[in-house]
């Protein structure tokens, strides 16, 4: 049996001890994640002030949702960014999302939040409604400084 030079051994044991404690790369696919995570697009439908005398007609303008799944929830409680270009309702904002009664499409899905109006005070918002594999169809409704509005939000992933 031959030996190995000091030197080669120190090295050998150098790189082993490097080596410890180290994550190794993943190599293959991550955990399950919910059909919910990544980017939903479409169409924001409000009515301001639904209940007064003489209510605007109802306007539409273009909507994004992207979800990230909160860890350890059995992925039924997710993040949600949303960002809006209705003429009446421009903002982004962080928002909480709920799925029930299961983390799998066809389920109900409940999404709330607020956000700073660009009328200068703090608003907030609600929805419920459908969630498909490809498709959320939901109520939105909410205030705004003074105002109230209220309308229906679909968008689709893809």
């Amino acid at each position: 049996m031959s030996r190995l030079p000091v030197s080669t051994a120190a090295l050998v044991a150098v790189c082993a001890l490097v080596g410890c404690g180290r994550e190794a790369t993943p190599t293959g696919p991550s955990g399950p994640t919910s059909f919910l995570v990544g980017t939903w697009r479409g169409t924001v439908t409000i009515q301001v002030d639904p209940r007064s005398p003489n209510p605007p007609p109802p306007t539409s303008g273009e909507m994004t949702w992207t979800f990230e799944v909160v860890p350890n929830t059995n992925m039924q409680s997710l993040t949600v960014t949303i960002r809006s270009t209705h003429p009446w309702l421009t903002m982004e904002t962080t928002g909480s999302t709920a799925l029930s009664p299961s983390n799998a499409p066809p389920t109900q899905i409940s999404t709330h939040g607020d956000f700073t109006s660009p009328r200068g005070c703090r608003g907030t918002f609600g929805s419920v409604g459908d969630a498909q594999a490809t498709r959320i169809e939901a109520d939105f409704t909410g205030t705004d400084c003074p105002s109230t509005f209220s309308g229906r939000v679909v968008l689709t992933k893809g």
